[in-house]
């Protein structure tokens, strides 16, 4: 500003000098002259000063409005991964629970019965009181009305193998469960506010359940029995357990003879033929799970029992 100042005065004594006017300028004119410097400086100033405002906005990121994000509506929309697994939120069906625990009779039928169904009978005894135990709690927890029918097959035909091991062993050693006096009539176990025998769990629960298969599930200690299942039963698996145990038996030849027009088969099918001929003949029943046919006019013979120990 002091150079515009000093700019000024000069021009003015130029003037005069070169005039060849000894008339000195006034104190006004020189005022002005520098008010107008001033002025030129002030704008000077703000031309220079100007780029460097404008570059401070520049570096200065604007912030942009903020936008409205839309919720898309189609949940099976992709992410920008197409790779990305998306995780399934749906929630899976609920499996039942089974309405009684057999795992500890399940775990003794496959520590001690091979799986030709032969009875470790000295092993069950080591054991005797976790078997005694499991029947304890069968006693606790009986059926109800809001148990399944697989619940109730499950339940009543463990109970029934586990009390036939328990008779066994309250008279072990011996060679039949005939040497046992009365066995399917004796009342050594507590379901409930009763005692139970083998013979009312049989006739009086499975069999009024109408499931001829029952027969095959259920073990009498003896060889020609169908053989003890070395698993326990379970609501989710006994109609499998019984279709497989029902064909294991029917196709057995050491307890079934069979062939197209003539069969030898277990005394079984004489004694509970009423239960096998629900859908029609014995031989009906048969050729469900026989792998061999058999003609409907087929001769039938029974075999002769044999009450030997299932050791």
């Amino acid at each position: 500003m002091k150079y515009h100042i000093l700019t000024g005065i000069l021009l003015a004594c130029t003037l005069i000098a070169c005039g060849g006017s000894k008339k000195i300028v006034n104190t006004e004119q020189i005022k002005q002259v520098a008010t107008v410097e001033e002025k030129a400086e002030k704008e000077t100033v703000i031309e220079r000063e100007a780029p460097e405002v404008e570059k401070d906005i520049m570096e200065t990121p604007k912030k942009e409005p903020q936008k409205e994000i839309s919720t898309p509506q189609n949940t099976d929309t992709k992410t920008h991964d197409e790779n990305e697994t998306v995780a399934d939120t749906s929630v899976p069906d609920k499996i039942p629970l089974e309405a009684f625990d057999h795992t500890n009779y399940n775990n003794l039928v496959a520590t001690y019965v091979s799986n030709e169904g032969n009875v470790n009978y000295e092993g069950f005894k080591r054991n005797w009181n976790t078997l005694r135990n499991y029947i304890k709690a069968l006693g606790e927890n009986m059926p109800t009305d809001a148990w399944t029918t697989e619940d109730k097959l499950a339940y009543w035909m463990n109970a029934y193998n586990a009390m036939t091991v328990d008779l066994i062993l309250r008279n072990y050693p011996l060679e039949s469960i005939k040497d046992i006096k009365d066995p399917w009539g004796q009342r050594f176990w507590k379901l409930g506010d009763k005692y139970y025998n083998l013979n009312e769990i049989e006739h009086k629960i499975l069999r009024k359940m109408g499931d001829a298969r029952i027969h095959f599930g259920i073990n009498c200690a003896s060889f020609s029995c169908p053989p003890l299942l070395n698993e326990a039963f379970t609501a989710q698996k006994v109609d499998a357990q019984l279709d497989t145990l029902a064909r294991r038996f029917v196709n057995d030849t050491q307890r079934n003879t069979i062939t197209p027009n003539s069969i030898e088969i277990s005394e079984i099918f004489n004694w509970f033929a009423k239960d096998f001929k629900t859908n029609g003949s014995v031989i009906d029943f048969l050729n469900q799970y026989s792998d061999t046919q058999i003609a409907s006019n087929a001769k039938k013979k029974y075999k002769e029992y044999n009450w030997s120990l299932n050791k």
